[in-house]
């Protein structure tokens, strides 16, 4: 099973699994089940951050998998009250004792918090950490286009993967081309859009024809147009089902009906713009 994963190609070098498995509101005594039932269906790459409460569940899960480091992806996030040099690399240090590791595989800066003025610096402390060994590489999550633009001209550095909000109804095109001229993996958080999509008529049509849930249809979609997507499920025959987009093809009409569900109005999510914390 594990072999039927695809991986993608960082900017820097590496290599990442193409699916992954979000671990936002996963209990923490809940996530080393739930990690081990992951690891069995064939995911390596998992999804945490320091704001989830569940880094140490993830790192028992790690511990008593027997799974190799080297086969594991694991990211995490720094939030957003340690910004700055400092903040973010104790933040990270911290994380990395919780999950029982020496080094994670991608560290991200959760939320851009333009009003504090601190994510370039933030960073700077990513940069460090990557050279460091503490991250092999280092990413952002829910940066525009002006946030990633003035990482680039301050430090000349860019991240290898930006994880926004990204969705049927919701496609962030401008933000995606920026991706695409820059090399910059899209990674989609709240890739099936909260369950708003189950009843689309639209993708419940694609889905019939395909033989398919309107889950793997939307994955599928995502898999095609070179996402990176992080589905969070605990149930382990969801889990199967979003793992199992590999096997069958959208054709170009199935692809241009699902862009035409793009909306101005489709975001579900906080506005990186304003937002600043739970």
């Amino acid at each position: 099973m594990p072999g039927t994963q695809r991986t993608l190609p960082f900017h820097d070098g590496r290599r990442v699994p193409q699916i992954g498995l979000g671990f936002w509101q996963v209990k923490d005594d809940e996530a080393a089940s739930v990690l081990e039932t992951a690891l069995e269906i064939g995911y390596r790459s998992i999804d945490t951050a320091a704001i989830y409460g569940n880094e140490a569940g993830v790192g028992r899960g790690i511990a008593a998998s027997g799974v190799a480091r080297e086969e594991l992806f694991i990211a995490t996030k720094v939030w957003n009250d340690r910004h700055g040099h400092e903040g973010a690399k104790a933040a990270l240090s911290e994380s990395l004792e919780k999950l029982g590791l020496d080094y994670v595989d991608l560290y991200l800066i959760h939320w851009p918090v333009p009003q504090q003025g601190r994510f370039v610096q933030t960073w700077e402390a990513l940069i460090q950490l990557r050279d460091e060994g503490r991250a092999k590489s280092i990413g952002v999550c829910n940066f525009n286009v002006p946030h990633l633009q003035e990482l680039l001209d301050e430090t000349g550095v860019l991240p290898v993967v930006n994880q926004i909000e990204l969705h049927p109804r919701f496609q962030q095109a401008e933000l995606r081309r920026f991706h695409a001229e820059h090399e910059i993996i899209t990674e989609a958080w709240s890739p099936l859009g909260r369950g708003r999509l189950w009843d689309d008529a639209t993708l419940a049509g694609i889905a019939v024809k395909h033989g398919r849930s309107v889950a793997q249809v939307i994955l599928r979609w995502h898999v095609q147009l070179g996402h990176m997507v992080i589905p969070k499920s605990v149930t382990p025959g969801r889990m199967r089902e979003n793992f199992a987009v590999f096997d069958f093809m959208l054709d170009e009409h199935d692809m241009a009906a699902i862009a035409s569900l793009d909306s101005a109005e489709g975001r579900g999510g906080p506005d990186p713009e304003v937002f600043s914390g739970f």
